[in-house]
């Protein structure tokens, strides 16, 4: 070995020092598309931009995250505003943004609406076409990678809700190129195999690592299938085309296996307390009988069948013969109301008829002396305009207009000549 030999801190310091000569850097523009945009607990948002060919890591501190108006997502098209620098402590350069400007969704989030607005519309995320979960699942059937976390926690928490769980695992490709074939392969296997519920998915990543779980084919092989489908995907703030159309959508994988295994040790405490309650319940009934039981062996030793009979014969006589004279006594009292109702009913119909006839007299009467015909009989006329308007004023007419004089028999029509007021 020859030269000087540098530390790792010496080198990653060397290489900073670089980036921050270099004035080009210092104020940077650049355009790309978001993928896996995490906001942390303390305010940075730390995210990915990519093109076509490259991808570049970012970071946002929250003093600048807070001016955003806008929520960054996945598949987002940005123009990102800031300096690009080296992190010593791990020896890689990113960019440190100042300023976010949208420029619209990215080719993927757009190729994922889209799809996911086709296949709204073809109802096949129709909740009618959703089916139960089973409650006690014995046979599980897993679509996933053959390694990493997701399967190792859906397989814990599988065994440690129900021991005697059988878990059959299809080890599908979840990311790259023939993914989304593999995991159909693993759907259609699995559902003729005929297990009682089926998890497909995988554990988080960016938009381009889930993005098998977006493809057409994926969504058709769960929406056919004829097993119940969980779909756990990413974490929870990851969704796919997969969680749209299964029966049922985990936010984890592990939650999915919460979801689909009924919690045996639970299942257990449950059966002991109802046992416990049952036998309690049994212990009170028997207990209540027995004491019925030794009351009625006390009645019963102290009178005789024989005088118990005979006393039960004598009371029957005796109702039989209260009975028969009630029925007497209610029938002649119902004949002697019948008769009493009927002359009252006679009574109260000729007092009503009389008192009608009368008033009806009375009010012909006051109709009589009030007709018009009546007053006119009597010598009395009504003159009317041409109108047919009753002339009550002499400030109604003027010499020359024509009248009509209404009498008993007739009318008489007439001019006025003169007009004298009193």
């Amino acid at each position: 070995m020859t030269g000087n030999v540098y530390t790792v801190s010496q080198i990653n310091s060397y290489i900073h020092a670089m980036f921050e000569a270099d004035g080009r850097l210092r104020s940077v523009s650049v355009k790309g598309e978001l993928s896996n945009v995490k906001y942390h607990w303390s305010g940075h948002i730390y995210f990915t931009l990519k093109d076509a060919s490259g991808a570049l890591k970012a970071v946002m501190f929250k003093s600048a995250a807070q001016t955003l108006k806008t929520k960054l997502s996945d598949g987002m098209e940005v123009v990102i505003g800031g300096s690009i620098s080296t992190y010593e402590r791990d020896g890689c350069y990113q960019l440190y943004a100042n300023t976010v400007e949208v420029g619209g969704e990215g080719a993927l989030f757009e190729k994922y609406e889209r799809l996911r607005k086709e296949l709204e519309e073809m109802g096949m995320f129709d909740p009618a076409y959703k089916r139960e979960i089973p409650a006690y699942v014995r046979t599980l059937g897993v679509v996933t990678a053959p390694t990493g976390a997701a399967v190792r926690d859906i397989i814990d928490v599988s065994k440690r809700r129900f021991p005697y769980i059988r878990i059959v695992l299809y080890p599908a490709k979840v990311q790259g190129e023939g993914a989304a074939e593999s995991i159909c392969h693993g759907i259609r296997l699995l559902d003729e195999y005929g297990v009682d519920c089926m998890i497909v998915g995988r554990g988080g990543g960016s938009i381009e690592d889930l993005w098998a779980f977006n493809e057409e084919a994926v969504a058709r092989a769960i929406f056919e299938c004829n097993t119940p489908v969980i779909s756990a995907v990413g974490h929870e703030t990851d969704t796919t085309i997969a969680d749209w159309v299964a029966d049922m959508r985990a936010p984890t994988p592990s939650a999915g296996a919460e979801i689909a295994v009924f919690d045996y040790s639970s299942f257990l405490g449950q059966c002991e307390y109802e046992k416990d309650r049952l036998g309690r319940a049994m212990g009170t009934s028997l207990l209540r009988a027995k004491n019925s039981l030794i009351r009625l062996e006390g009645r019963l030793g102290k009178k005789s069948p024989a005088s118990g009979i005979k006393e039960k014969n004598m009371r029957l006589i005796s109702d039989t013969e209260r009975l028969e004279r009630a029925m007497k006594d209610l029938l002649a009292k119902t004949r002697q109301m019948e008769e009493s109702l009927s002359s009252r009913i006679d009574g109260a119909m000729d007092l009503s008829l009389r008192t009608a006839k009368h008033s009806i007299a009375l009010y012909a009467a006051r109709l009589e002396g009030l007709s018009p015909l009546k007053k006119l009989s009597q010598g009395y006329s009504v003159a009317t305009e041409k109108s047919g308007r009753v002339i009550k004023s002499v400030e109604q007419v003027k010499a020359g207009d024509d009248i009509s004089v209404n009498l008993k028999d007739g009318a008489v029509l007439a001019r006025v000549t003169e007009v004298t007021p009193k």
